[in-house]
């Protein structure tokens, strides 16, 4: 019995519309093999990052074991550039949203890095189960 690899249905076609399939390269902060980085154009904080796959995949549980290997190593090396050149940086957020009731608005990987200083938010405390307010302080 011939079994499809459901991983491999969008392998490397950029899908019309999406503005990551067809990211300029000038934009590029950091690149591997099959990830690449860019500044979020809406930041919630200086250098916010998304790492996104180069191949065109709905959410984060579409993506390979590469990809997953390779946006991680970004995410290690963009971690690392930020804290090199900010002081101010004490931590991080990193995140995804899959599917639309999660806030995914661009249905195209991409994963958030989100630098964090002291006191840019009153009470940091629940940090990403801030998605849902009532349940970030706990």
């Amino acid at each position: 019995m011939n079994t499809p690899d459901i991983f491999q249905k969008n392998a490397l076609k950029p899908i019309a519309g999406c503005p990551f399939c067809k990211m300029k390269n000038s934009i590029i902060i950091a690149e591997n093999k099959t990830a690449y980085a860019i500044r979020d154009s809406s930041p919630v904080s200086l250098n916010h990052m998304l790492v996104i796959p180069k191949r065109h995949c709905l959410d984060y549980f579409e993506m390979t074991r590469q990809e997953h290997c390779d946006a991680h190593e970004l995410i290690e090396t963009l971690k690392d550039k930020i804290l090199e050149n900010d002081p101010l940086v004490k931590g991080f957020n990193v995140g995804v949203n899959c599917g639309e009731t999660a806030g995914q608005t661009v249905f195209h990987t991409h994963i958030h890095l989100i630098p964090r200083r002291e006191k840019d938010t009153p009470n940091p405390r629940g940090g990403v189960r801030g998605v849902i307010p009532d349940k970030m302080n706990y």
